[in-house]
């Protein structure tokens, strides 16, 4: 099963990529992030007709996130919206079960706070929702089921996922406190996916639109899968499609993708 997750940054703007790498890479589950648009503004048709099924978390104008499943494959037990804050409105978590000949595969799609600026509500809200997060996926790590954590975490766990770490110093995608709750993540027995297959400095995911960016290669890895242990004995390999940021009028994140052995 080859699983992706992707912030889109605007699936309507972004819609001829997206239908372009699926036709592409034939991925069986995909997460969308950033959706920017309500459920019924969401290309369902469109996506419908290229062999998935859907389900969304929308939001107008901001955030969102979907899954996709490759048919025959459905999604079950859907839930909408992470736990622990009933007052939270942003529409940033989204989570199913996708059942297999062999074993199901619980997936969520996750679209973390940016957080800045910091020192103002945004950071307090990044740090809390990280705290729901952790709650939630050590809840469900308990089914001992194998279960992935995909999304823009925007997290710079270490400076090896920076091209230029001095320049994140003071962001809040790299601040001590992130990158702590980060790391209390995965010490909760998660496998931060691709760098258990590719140790390499220099492997990105984000390049700003900014100051050339993307031309001299000053990116970012944010865009992460973490696995449950169980997810971890059936993993293969995990890569980042790079080349998909130098289409024109990309996204300026790229797909992240992990194949997992369900045999």
């Amino acid at each position: 099963m080859r699983i992706t997750t992707w912030n889109v940054n605007s699936v309507k703007q972004r819609l001829p990529h997206l239908l372009g790498f699926l036709a592409e890479a034939q991925p069986d589950v995909v997460c969308l992030q950033e959706l920017k648009c309500v459920d019924d503004a969401f290309p369902r048709t469109e996506i419908e007709e290229a062999g998935y099924v859907v389900a969304t978390h929308g939001q107008k104008a901001f955030n969102g996130v979907a899954l996709l499943a490759r048919r025959p494959l459905p999604l079950q037990e859907i839930r909408r919206g992470l736990p622990g804050d009933e007052s939270d409105e942003q529409a940033r978590y989204i989570e199913a079960v996708i059942p297999t000949a062999t074993v199901p595969v619980r997936v969520a799609s996750i679209y973390l706070p940016n957080g800045n600026p910091v020192a103002t509500p945004k950071y307090d809200y990044k740090l809390a929702f990280m705290r729901r997060l952790q709650a939630h996926a050590v809840a469900l790590r308990a089914r001992e089921e194998v279960l992935v954590l995909a999304g823009d975490y925007n997290v710079i766990p270490e400076p090896e996922d920076a091209a230029d770490p001095a320049a994140w110093a003071s962001d809040a995608l790299f601040l001590p406190q992130t990158r702590a709750a980060f790391r209390t993540l995965l010490n909760e027995g998660f496998t931060d996916a691709l760098r258990a297959c590719d140790g390499r400095p220099g492997v990105y995911s984000f390049w700003d639109y900014q100051a050339g960016c993307w031309p001299r290669n000053q990116g970012i890895r944010i865009d992460h899968l973490l696995l449950s242990p169980q997810g971890l004995d059936r993993l293969v390999s995990a890569s980042v499609q790079k080349h998909l940021r130098g289409l024109d009028k990309p996204s300026d994140h790229v797909p992240v993708t992990v194949e997992l052995d369900l045999g």
